[in-house]
């Protein structure tokens, strides 16, 4: 069985008041309604998404809930992620009803966990991201995280993603059309395009028929990571700035790309192969994501669920000032 995940981008909705809790609220029911969950199925996403932005008011005073409607393995799920420069909490202590860091019930957590098939906390100093996916009855939670937001939130994104898998393989892209706005967009959906026709071709391969897609644009850069489950064996290929680096318990590396524009000029594509790549976090990123972040510097980070992982480093590295996407697949995927 063949799954395929496309680019969506993360809704972003401020919680700087209470009437910004109604709106989330009605925003993840809608969600819900149009992934087809049954009404006490949408009826869950609006509680999660209530007691979320609640929680955000209470103990942190300001911040932000991400919406999406995203593919797992078996159909749609509803991400709810919220995110805070707040004080932080033990999360542990926290998801039991009647403990409190605010003098309120203490119920918010706990009824958070029960409504959702996944919930994944980080919180220390600098805030919290607290990660929510519904999923209806049979559908499986995916160990993917991805983040893609627009320059400023405006409705065109020159970046794009796409991830394909396919029994114990997958086939990773994330590309970034040069500039931003609507011309980025073009570049980005053509590659993109040209790369979802025959995700599991060989990297140099897909190359060419990317820059073959992309001429006549302005162009991008791009990345392409493929990994077989059963072998263990990652093999990556890059043209041009996008951030690539496998992270593990004994630390992190980079994985190298080459200069160039994809749909405009370079030299070559070389695709690197990295053999003992299995029980890695994969994580890509365009950049709009600044390269000085290091996981190791949030203690625990990189062994939670891909989505918070991602949702930590756009809140602390991202520039603010260009499209943004990072992607962060667990590679004990396949076989999960």
């Amino acid at each position: 069985m063949e799954l395929t995940l496309g680019a969506s981008l993360s809704e972003i909705i401020a919680i700087e008041d209470e009437s910004q809790v109604g709106q989330a609220r009605r925003r993840a029911k809608q969600l819900a309604e149009l992934a087809g969950f049954k009404p006490a199925d949408a009826g869950r996403a609006a509680l999660v998404a209530t007691e979320l932005t609640s929680n955000i008011l209470k103990h942190a005073g300001s911040g932000e809930l991400q919406v999406r409607l995203l593919s797992v393995q078996g159909g749609n799920c509803i991400e709810l992620i919220a995110i805070d420069r707040g004080p932080g909490f033990d999360a542990h202590r926290c998801l039991r009803d009647g403990f409190s860091t605010g003098g309120t019930k203490g119920e918010g957590l706990g009824s958070v966990s029960r409504q959702s098939q996944m919930l994944d906390i980080f919180a220390d100093e600098r805030g919290a991201v607290v990660v929510a996916r519904l999923l209806p009855t049979g559908v499986k939670d995916l160990r993917v995280g991805v983040q893609l937001h627009a320059m400023q939130n405006h409705v065109a994104c020159g970046d794009a993603w796409h991830l394909c898998i396919s029994g114990s393989r997958l086939s990773a892209l994330v590309i970034d059309g040069l500039g931003h706005g609507e011309d980025a967009q073009l570049a980005a959906w053509a590659g993109r395009d040209a790369f979802a026709a025959h995700p599991f071709e060989h990297p140099d391969r897909l190359f060419a028929s990317m820059h073959r897609a992309m001429n006549g644009t302005r162009g991008g850069a791009a990345a392409i990571a493929q990994f077989d489950g059963e072998s263990g064996v990652l093999q990556f290929a890059g043209i041009g700035n996008i951030g690539a680096r496998l992270v593990a318990s004994e630390g992190a590396r980079g994985l190298a790309s080459h200069p160039g524009i994809v749909g405009g000029q370079y030299r070559k594509v070389h695709t690197f192969t990295y053999p003992d790549a299995g029980r890695s976090m994969l994580v890509l990123y365009s950049d709009g994501l600044q390269s000085r972040w290091d996981l190791n510097a949030y203690p625990g980070l990189a062994f939670q669920h891909p989505a918070t992982i991602t949702a930590v480093l756009h809140r602390d590295f991202c520039r603010g000032r260009d499209d943004v996407t990072i992607m962060a697949i667990d590679l004990e995927l396949p076989n999960g």
